[in-house]
């Protein structure tokens, strides 16, 4: 039947013939379709005029905790629409800062992969921006960050905590209130360095430090022993040997890569992971590292890279069938980031929450994040499923705990 010539609201329905309606009700039925189209592809109601989520403002705090005097830059952008964004990094310089936001301003917050090229020079602060505007974009699209980037990959992520104390009997204590909160995997510093090439009784002590930490552990327990790039490879290697048959998860940062050819023998001839890489920032810097097959698991510094950063490393290392544990040594922010970078990548395999003893540090850590980021539950975090990094920030708290306003 031939449709009206007045048309309230035109349809052209399945099974309708085309050739019943006048050129002029197609065309009005094309441009409503396209309206919608447009509608729904920004994701909100109306579509959005061109600029409204350009990066109109920035700004900064660096935050230092009272207690652990652990520092740590806080970001936040702001779109022309007025959508905010946060991120967090490592500390930043003023002049730092100042040059990031002279290259920032007036990008489109979702052109990250564009802009940062442009960041290298300030790889620290282009950490910080990475994740704040992912933090906007996965607003825009009303989906978590690890939804937006193709996840989840994982419904909630393994974490280890480091321990505290100068003793043994003090990181007996440490781990008996850490394992109280949910955690079940513990980062264990070996004993102080004096020298170098520090012999027998240094190899036995590490020993006697980690089997006196399982014995009061009990059962379901894990261990990461932390070299803190402090040894020398001789010392590394017999603290590698020592330690086979303790299984810990891996041995963190036993000295410093300097020499591909001392770190591919120690981890050629010892069955204990190596664990590498807080301080890369690059791609190319891990290539040589697993290429040779020096490293078991890369530890990029959320801090130092970001999220899309350390996902490219992690597509380098896939191939490699080498694992991702991102090191995290900032503030709730920074955590989390890592857990939407793992719920992102197939290769995950830990982090590290840089939980605090001291209560100052705690109550600074749970007034500048709203949400509670950093539960454990049986050695596991959850993910975060709000839009965005899926936190709500304090911005009074993080004026109250400023150091550097930037």
């Amino acid at each position: 039947m031939k449709k009206s010539n007045t048309l309230i609201s035109p349809e052209l329905n399945v099974g309708d013939n085309v050739f019943a309606y006048s050129e002029t009700e197609i065309s009005e039925i094309v441009k409503q379709r396209r309206s919608r189209l447009k509608t729904a592809s920004t994701g909100t109601s109306q579509a959005k005029a061109v600029g409204d989520y350009d990066i109109k403002d920035v700004k900064g705090w660096t935050l230092r905790e009272p207690v652990s005097k652990r520092a740590y830059t806080v970001i936040k952008i702001q779109t022309g629409s007025g959508l905010i964004g946060f991120g967090e990094c490592a500390p930043l310089s003023p002049a730092e800062f100042e040059e990031a936001k002279r290259i920032i301003i007036g990008t489109p917050v979702t052109s990250f992969e564009v802009m940062a090229p442009k960041l290298m020079h300030v790889p620290t602060a282009r950490a910080a921006l990475n994740i704040a505007m992912l933090d906007v974009s996965g607003k825009i699209a009303n989906a978590p960050i690890f939804q937006y980037l193709g996840g989840p990959t994982r419904a909630k992520a393994r974490a280890f905590a480091p321990l505290t104390g100068n003793n043994d009997q003090e990181l007996i204590s440490s781990m008996h209130r850490l394992k109280a909160l949910g955690f079940l995997a513990f980062g264990v510093p070996v004993p102080d360095t004096l020298w170098r090439n520090q012999g027998q009784a240094f190899v036995l002590a590490t020993r006697k430090r980690l089997d006196a930490l399982r014995a009061a552990g009990g059962e379901g327990i894990d261990f990461v022993l932390n070299g803190d790039n402090s040894l020398t490879p001789g010392d590394a290697q017999m603290i590698c040997e020592a330690i086979e048959n303790f299984h810990v998860f891996f041995f963190d940062e036993p000295c410093i890569p300097v020499s591909i050819g001392a770190i591919k023998k120690l981890s050629d001839e010892n069955v204990t992971p190596i664990g590498l890489g807080k301080k890369i920032t690059e791609e190319r810097q891990i290539l040589d590292l697993i290429r040779d097959d020096a490293v078991d698991i890369i530890r990029p510094s959320i801090g130092l890279n970001g999220i899309s950063q350390i996902k490219r490393m992690a597509v380098v290392a896939e191939t490699y069938y080498i694992a991702v544990g991102p090191e995290n040594n900032g503030g709730p922010i920074g955590t989390a980031a890592c857990l939407h970078l793992a719920a992102s990548i197939p290769n995950f395999f830990i982090l590290n929450i840089p939980y605090s003893e001291a209560e100052e540090d705690r109550r600074m850590r749970s007034e500048i994040v709203m949400e509670p980021v950093e539960t454990i539950k049986e050695g596991y975090v959850a993910l975060l499923t709000n839009p965005g990094l899926g936190i709500n920030v304090n911005e009074k708290n993080l004026d109250k705990y400023m150091e550097v306003s930037l």
